[in-house]
């Protein structure tokens, strides 16, 4: 019997495979469902997502919905929007602020949750690791470059920088993001609102 998303969803919502190395436990955080048509690739819920349960529920999601273009009726609305991070569960931190994703999670589940997605999906790649997963030709490209070179990704990708407090100061240092790939950005969201 194919897979169904509601029961794709339990399982993950279930996974324990990295309890024994998360301080904070296990709470696997994700939306989907088999008609989202926009995916977001992030990195890892962080510590208010972690308690809240809600993904993206931080100033970086607020960011990232103002980047978009996306209000929070559609954002949190599976049949529009997946919100597929790179590690499920909040990872912990470390010396210089949250630990990466663990790096289980992605080869895991991804593919499944993929899987169940349509063919004609816009996909956005929030941040180094989601890159680095899926721009396979990306190479040791930066992710400045390669949000720089969006458009070379094709029309169903956008890499775009991690909306965190960190993108303030890059946002200043690359004024073309905002010129140049915002514009694009919230064209191709909306037209899979469409």
């Amino acid at each position: 019997m194919p897979e169904n998303a509601a029961s794709l969803i339990a399982e993950i919502r279930d996974c324990r495979f990295c309890a024994d190395v998360l301080a904070a436990g296990p709470r696997p955080i994700v939306q989907f469902s088999a008609s989202s048509r926009i995916v977001i690739i992030g990195q890892a819920p962080g510590t208010r997502v972690h308690e809240s349960g809600v993904p993206w529920d931080d100033a970086s999601g607020e960011r990232l919905r103002d980047w978009t273009g996306l209000s929070p009726v559609h954002f949190y609305d599976p049949a529009i929007v997946a919100l597929v991070p790179m590690g499920f569960c909040y990872p912990g931190t470390g010396s210089s602020g949250d630990l990466p994703p663990r790096p289980e999670c992605a080869p895991l589940w991804h593919d499944r949750v993929l899987a169940l997605l349509p063919a004609d999906r816009l996909t956005l790649l929030v941040g180094q690791y989601a890159q680095s997963r899926y721009l396979t030709a990306r190479g040791k490209q930066s992710m400045t470059a390669a949000v720089r070179a969006f458009a070379s990704h094709g029309e169903a990708i956008f890499p775009l920088p991690h909306p965190s407090w960190r993108s303030t100061g890059w946002m200043q240092k690359n004024p073309w993001f905002a010129a140049e790939v915002l514009p694009v950005l919230r064209a191709a969201v909306g037209a899979r609102l469409l």
